[in-house]
């Protein structure tokens, strides 16, 4: 899953630093994930995981970190 989420944040982020290199505990806005992307990438991950994040789950935090995006999705899955 891990290897899932950091392609959708290479493809999909916009950040400034390679995903692969990135701690899975990294802050993705200070590697420069913005607002807008974020939304982008919350659709991949929606895609490809075949979940819906819901409105309780729409905050920066959920987005912040590879292993956040995770857990989130772990949640969603079940």
């Amino acid at each position: 899953m891990l290897d899932e989420i950091r392609a959708i944040l290479k493809e999909h982020g916009r950040i400034t630093v390679d995903p692969a290199t990135l701690a899975d505990d990294a802050d993705l806005y200070l590697a420069g994930l913005t607002s807008h992307a974020s939304v982008n990438v919350m659709l991949a991950l929606e895609d490809k995981f075949e979940v819906e994040f819901p409105d309780r789950m729409l905050k920066r935090g959920i987005f912040g970190s590879i292993a956040s995006i995770r857990a989130a999705i772990e949640e969603l899955k079940g």
